[in-house]
C-alpha cells in the first residue's frame, strides 16, 4: 500500500518538477537568483536529482550513481533540455526501484545513517517525497517571481 502511494507521489512531483522547468519562458531565468532567493531553480533541480538518485537509486537500487553534492549548487547554465532529460531519467530510476521493493523492505533499516540515527526505509522514502514536494514548491514560486 505505501509503495504504491510513494510511486504516485514521486511520479506526480517529479512530473510537476519537469512541468515547472519546461514552463520557464526565458531559459536564463532558470539560473537566476535575487535578493533573498539564494538558490536558482536549476540548482534546486540538480539538488533533487542528486538526492533522489543517491538515496533511492544508488542506496536501494544499487544503480552505481555517484553524487557530487557541491556541484548541485555550483553548476550553472545547464540547458533546459538537459535538466528535463535528467528529470525523466530520475523518474525511471524511482519507478524501477519502487517496483522491486516489498512492504517488508519498508520496515527494514535504511542502509545509510542520514539524520544521525537509524530510520526505516519506509520513513526515509516518505521524507524524500516531502523533500521533493518542498523544493518543487520553491521552484514554482521562483518561476512566477523571476521568469520575467
Amino acid at each position: 500500500m505505501l509503495i504504491e502511494t510513494l510511486k504516485i507521489l514521486f511520479n506526480r512531483d517529479l512530473n510537476k518538477l519537469k512541468f515547472e522547468i519546461e514552463s520557464y519562458e526565458f531559459e536564463k531565468q532558470i539560473w537566476a537568483v535575487d535578493k533573498n532567493i539564494s538558490n536558482s531553480a536549476g540548482n534546486l533541480t540538480l539538488h533533487l536529482i542528486g538526492n533522489i538518485n543517491t538515496y533511492i537509486g544508488a542506496q536501494i537500487g544499487k544503480t552505481g550513481y555517484i553524487r557530487n553534492r557541491p556541484l548541485e549548487f555550483s553548476l550553472k547554465d545547464i540547458p533546459k533540455s538537459e535538466l528535463i532529460d535528467k528529470i525523466e531519467n530520475t523518474i525511471i530510476v524511482v519507478n524501477d526501484v519502487l517496483d522491486i521493493l516489498t512492504e517488508e523492505d519498508l520496515s527494514k533499516i535504511y542502509p545509510e545513517i542520514v539524520f544521525e540515527k537509524e530510520m526505516s526505509t519506509g520513513f526515509f522514502l516518505v521524507h524524500l517525497s516531502t523533500h521533493l514536494a518542498y523544493h518543487v514548491g520553491q521552484i514554482n514560486y521562483h518561476r512566477r517571481l523571476l521568469d520575467i
